[in-house]
């Protein structure tokens, strides 16, 4: 790394190469390994729209992909062995075995880039790869994948490799290093500055100087007028203020500009004029307008008292400027995201846990999008609805959805799209799901969702054919009471029947689960846990994540904690970060108590097995016994959807065209035309026989309600047609047999 003390800038030199853009959008280190966070891309996707030129970048894999390649490796245990220190056994195994880590970790990040994926058959031989304590747990990986492929268990072999040298990190370089996560605890409840703010005057750490190193070049490169840092996360607060601290000692001409999750939810009461010692704007909120007004402020055209939602310092002190007649943005004017710049074949796939849904988050390439802009739900009192992210509700037209991912597809090669919506509504996926199959587009995609009954097996099976292969859902405190205390709008027994329609359409279910929200008892936990039991067990649920309840400051619990029983703590606000309350429950169960025990029951459950145990196996302390039937969750199951529709039911039929041919009988001396219809799809023929009119009626009409056309016809517009044919006695004919026989072969009421 240049020595800074001899930098000087070279701007001049490097004039030609520089790229001269305007603003530089970066993330900070870390989120995630597997692909990009999509905060800059979003940021970029809109900046194109106004012609403002910006790259973009993720540090957090540049670190990550330095840090662990030969080289790197190289260069870490060289620091290392330079200490004069006793280390524990594991990490002297490490030491010991240097050599093996450093020849094999370039071949094992290039399968795990999806680029060698042959090196997965050496992978899985005992001798390849050099183990240390995160192997222990091999004992049970036959278990685990025993029904998965080689490349998996490869994939989990190399991750506990890279784990096995992140503790390595932890131990003998930096304790704060983590893969998805860096200083996390420097970020969570830092009521006060103090404390970021002292180890911000110390040295760089072996991370620090890495992640500087990479700074440097970027910004030699880029050249731009104003760094735009985006902190989704407390795991990048630590490395944004170091990356910020860097660019005002050597680039004071540079503007910096931080924003995103972490700013909208903690410092919205930001006073410590020190932060901006390290930036010189914070934006909270939507990012498109105030950048958009901070660009136009660099480049005078706006004054600071005309900037919008932004904090900055003024005579010293921290002032929040929204004087900005600039007004948001609608989501159809925001540009579709662009993830060039970004490294997007350099990203690793990771299967670190056995655990369905958090292996889609960490392996694989996802382009993400948004169906809506916030909650269309935005009532529950656990969640931050105060805030504009989740209050402010806006959907985008399902075209105008697919032709942006047309578009993503076009620009990263890729055709997984996760969507990140608070709770995607399930008109808009319908009307994407049905976009998608009339463009005949090959995509996977999954998203956030309400369990609401709007969730029909039809409407699941309409999302199953447009490539939807996942959803999760908030189940959170699987007891009505408390449920209903939530707001969450839903009962148990509709969250089982709902996930049993995704369950049996083929898409995969996960549930977020919640424990200690106020005034719950030990009984509720308890019951709350034999009713996960009964749906893991039913096979509705495959995958879950248990949490415990965190009070935040702009959620009704927060603001009105009294309503819920509960006390603060502490009302003092700090002049840092603000969101996370310490609550007292006096009406609560030992919630922490429950902790281990939901966890390790749940890992069982998502492996099908212990379905049997007693609920008091999974804790090591007296626990109430259940309240619920055992089988609760069955009899819930038992209602069967009915087939009796409201005239504006949509009616789409999925399937193929028909083959027709004609056949005569005779009966009673009658002779009559009947026609056959011969249905083809990817499994199987089904056959149909109709009198003629009621046949060519049919498959005149399956024509018209075919997924693709755009129109979408009501059951009400059906029968006038019916009628229209002079054909009699509408609803005789549609819920006989078979036309009911359809609905298994693709005829769909939304």
């Amino acid at each position: 790394m240049v020595d800074r003390n001899d930098f000087k800038y070279l701007e001049i030199a490097l004039i030609n190469k520089n790229l001269n853009k305007t603003v530089f959008a970066l993330t900070p280190p870390f989120t995630q390994l597997n692909t990009p966070y999509p905060a800059t891309a979003y940021i970029k996707g809109f900046l194109n729209t106004k012609n403002i030129t910006c790259y973009h970048a993720d540090l957090g894999i540049e670190v990550i992909l330095a840090l662990f390649s030969q080289s790197g490796l190289k260069d870490l245990f060289e620091f290392i062995n330079k200490k004069e220190a006793v280390f524990s056994e594991n990490s002297q195994r490490i030491i010991a075995l240097q050599d093996d880590y450093i020849q094999t970790i370039d071949a094992v990040i290039l399968f795990l880039q999806g680029k060698n994926p042959t090196l997965s058959l050496v992978i899985c031989q005992d001798n390849f790869l050099p183990e240390a304590s995160r192997f222990a747990q091999l004992d049970d990986l036959d278990w685990a994948f025993g029904s998965m492929g080689m490349q998996d268990k490869a994939k989990h072999l190399a991750t506990l490799f890279l784990e096995d040298i992140s503790d390595l990190i932890m131990e003998c370089v930096d304790p704060n290093f983590g893969f998805s996560r860096y200083a996390e605890r420097l970020g969570r409840s830092a009521n006060s500055f103090d404390e970021l703010y002292s180890i911000l005057q110390q040295e760089y750490s072996y991370i620090d100087k890495l992640l500087i190193s990479i700074l440097e070049k970027r910004m030699q490169e880029v050249s731009p007028k104003m760094v735009a840092i985006s902190v989704p996360f407390p795991g990048n607060l630590y490395s944004a203020f170091r990356i910020g601290q860097w660019i005002k000692k050597y680039f004071p001409h540079v503007k910096v500009a931080m924003g995103g999750g972490f700013a909208n939810t903690e410092l919205r009461s930001l006073s410590d004029v020190r932060v901006f010692e390290f930036f010189d704007f914070i934006t909270l909120d939507d990012g498109e307008a105030p950048i958009e007004n901070l660009v136009q402020h660099i480049e005078g055209n706006r004054t600071v008292e005309q900037l919008k939602r932004t904090f900055t310092l003024i005579d010293n002190k921290v002032a929040y400027i929204n004087n900005s007649l600039t007004k948001d943005y609608k989501q159809s004017e925001v540009g579709t995201p662009d993830y060039s710049d970004l490294l997007l074949d350099k990203y690793i796939s990771v299967i670190e846990i056995v655990n369905p849904m958090h292996r889609m988050w960490s392996d694989g390439r996802w382009n993400k999008l948004t169906m809506a802009h916030g909650c269309y739900w935005g009532k529950c009192t656990f969640c931050d609805i105060s805030l504009d992210y989740i209050k402010i509700y806006e959907p985008i037209a399902a075209n105008l959805l697919c032709n942006r991912m047309e578009e993503m597809i076009a620009q990263t090669g890729e055709n997984g799209f996760h969507f990140v919506d608070e709770a995607a509504p399930p008109a808009l996926m319908r009307a994407l799901a049905l976009e998608i199959i009339r463009r005949k587009l090959t995509v996977t995609w999954w998203t956030n969702i309400r369990f609401e009954k709007s969730f029909s097996r039809d409407l699941c099976l309409l999302l199953r054919a447009s490539g939807c292969i996942a959803v999760s859902g908030g189940l959170e405190v699987a007891s009505d009471r408390l449920l209903e205390l939530i707001q969450k709008g839903v009962t148990v027994a509709q969250v089982a029947q709902v996930t049993r329609n995704f369950t049996e359409a083929g898409i995969m279910v996960h549930a977020y689960l919640m424990y200690g929200f106020p005034t719950q008892t030990a009984q509720e936990t308890v019951d709350s846990l034999e009713m996960v039991r009964q749906m893991f067990e039913i096979g509705t649920l495959q995958s879950g994540f248990w949490h415990q309840f965190a009070m935040t400051a702009h959620s009704p619990v927060g603001l009105y904690p009294e309503q819920f029983g509960v006390l603060k703590e502490n009302n003092n606000i700090g002049t840092f970060a603000n969101n996370d309350i310490v609550h007292i429950d006096p009406k609560g169960a030992n919630h922490e108590a429950f902790s281990y025990g939901l966890k390790k029951s749940l890992l069982n459950f998502m492996h099908g097995i212990c379905f049997d145990y007693p609920l008091q196996e999974w804790f090591d302390f007296k626990i109430p016994r259940t309240k619920v039937p055992k089988n609760y969750i069955e009899n819930a199951l038992l209602e069967e959807e009915d087939f009796i529709l409201k005239p504006s039911s949509k009616i789409v039929w999925l399937g193929k065209k028909p083959l027709v041919n004609y056949s005569n009988s005779t009966k009673k001396g009658q002779s009559f035309t009947h026609a056959n219809l011969v249905f083809h799809d990817k499994k199987e023929v089904f056959n149909l026989k109709l009198n003629q009119i009621q046949g060519d009626w049919l498959v005149d009409i399956l024509d018209k309600i075919s997924t693709k056309n755009e129109k979408v016809y009501t059951l009400q517009e059906i029968k006038n047609n019916y009628e229209a044919a002079g054909l009699e006695d509408f609803e005789l004919f549609w819920y006989n047999k078979p036309v009911i026989s359809l609905r298994d072969y693709g005829l769909l009421a939304l």
